[in-house]
């Protein structure tokens, strides 16, 4: 798989935007990563270098996905913002047996007919 940075957003903007939308302080964010406000606050600005870890964790905290934080976007769904619920639900969907997908995904192209 190729990726490709996103340009004009550094990741504190990023980290910025994603927790304000997650209706999270600075300090909110940090108690569920289990960090300081000072290096959330930090981090916002570009000051630090963040670790793989805490990159889990501020994205499963911030319910989006360690791409989008990081401002990468697969060229695979190139023009696609995929949401994370519907990628979560693809990968289920990818797991079950053969004949179960059929169903499922005629299912879908019957609903997405409809309200076309």
């Amino acid at each position: 798989m190729y990726y490709v940075f996103m340009e004009n957003n550094s990741f504190g903007k990023r980290l910025t935007q994603f927790r304000k939308a997650a209706g999270l302080t600075q300090k909110e964010l940090a108690d569920k990563v289990g960090i300081s406000s000072t290096l959330v606050t930090d981090y916002e600005r570009g000051k630090l270098r963040l670790y793989d870890e805490l990159i889990i964790k501020l994205a499963d905290a911030l319910n989006v996905s360690t791409d989008e934080l990081l401002g990468i976007q697969s060229t695979e769904i190139e023009g696609f913002k995929a949401n994370r619920r519907v990628m979560q639900r693809m990968r289920t969907i990818d797991q079950l047996p053969e004949y179960k997908k059929k169903v499922i995904l005629k299912t879908l192209d019957d609903l997405i007919r409809a309200n076309s």
